[in-house]
């Protein structure tokens, strides 16, 4: 069993890196790494503004970083991403039990890297999986690796769902929803999902959860399994 889950936009800048680049680590998928840079060295100065979203200040940095990405140092992917996702899933309190399955289990997507798990070695980067066609270069190479997982649990945002072929995985979607009962309707759980979704993540792991019923122990902040999503109502 593999579970999907999405990257931070933000990175941490760690300090003080390990004293190893990332172009001499074993990463298994180095060389669709040095595909996706060899794409990125074909983007014109002229288009990066609108690739990274930022400046063109900005721009240029995280282009040159990215193209770099081979001789620049490294930390753990958990100690790099960051956000509400990852706080919640608390990786400096895990025990070790929890740490080894996650790095057994745990999937994190990337646009520069494809698939990493928490232990992976990566440098600092910035690259979303939806722009300049890049998830079109990670979809049959993501395919190919998850397809031979006999369960796949995607807690993936739409986005990111995009760079596999659904239909070739054995896969869950595991939606985080509220349920107006006022109007009875339901919407995504949106930045407030985030939280749910990094305390379900450490719930698997401190509980080596390897079934799907097993999801029915989780609960948080009034959200609980309803057998196809965690749902939380409201009534207005």
């Amino acid at each position: 069993m593999k579970i999907l889950i999405p990257p931070s936009e933000g990175k941490a800048n760690i300090k003080k890196p390990m004293d190893i680049k990332f172009g001499d680590t074993n990463f298994e998928y180095i060389d669709d790494v040095k595909m996706v840079i060899r794409l990125l060295s074909l983007i014109g100065n002229n288009e990066i503004r609108s690739i990274y979203g930022t400046s063109q200040e900005k721009a240029e940095i995280f282009h040159r970083q990215n193209q770099d990405a081979l001789n620049s140092r490294v930390c753990h992917a958990i100690d790099r991403y960051t956000g509400v996702v990852y706080d919640h899933i608390d990786w400096a309190t895990l025990p070790e039990h929890a740490r080894n399955y996650m790095d057994e289990h745990i999937r994190i997507f990337s646009g520069l890297f494809g698939l990493v798990t928490p232990k992976t070695l990566i440098p600092n980067y910035k690259l979303k999986m939806n722009v300049h066609s890049i998830q079109y270069f990670w979809k049959p190479r993501l395919t190919e690796i998850l397809k031979k997982e006999d369960l796949v649990i995607d807690l993936l945002p739409q986005v990111h769902r995009k760079s596999y072929i659904k239909k070739d995985v054995n896969v869950v979607e595991v939606e985080f929803l509220i349920l107006n009962k006022k109007l009875g309707k339901k919407v995504t759980a949106g930045h407030y999902g985030k939280a749910v979704k990094g305390e379900f993540i450490r719930f698997i792991a401190l509980n080596k959860i390897n079934t799907i019923d097993a999801f029915s122990g989780f609960s948080y902040e009034g959200f609980e399994w309803d057998g196809e999503s965690f749902l939380k109502e409201v009534d207005e």
